[in-house]
């Protein structure tokens, strides 16, 4: 499986306030900025799978959820996680 028990630790890791922080907004966004790139690469090789367009369509939208609660209450932590994860130009 693409996202295993290893990959979360240190995605938990580098994102969130401690190894075992997986509840921060910030660790949730950059986990589902992994689970987006992840499932943009499978849709660009399977057009048709209108499952997989479904749960990446729900993806970002909690992205985009979460991105929009962390500016409303500290813009800091909004900017610093939009530079490390590279979200926009």
């Amino acid at each position: 499986m693409y996202l295993d028990a290893t990959k979360k630790a240190e995605i938990f890791n580098q994102y969130g306030k401690t190894g075992t922080d997986t509840g921060s907004a910030e660790s949730q966004i950059a986990l589902f900025t992994y689970r987006i790139s992840h499932l943009t690469e499978h849709m660009k090789r399977n057009r048709k799978d209108h499952g997989t367009e479904r749960a990446l369509t729900a993806l970002v939208g909690k992205r985009r959820a979460l991105l929009t609660y962390l500016k409303k209450r500290d813009i800091n932590r909004y900017r610093a996680i939009i530079k490390a994860l590279g979200l926009r130009k």
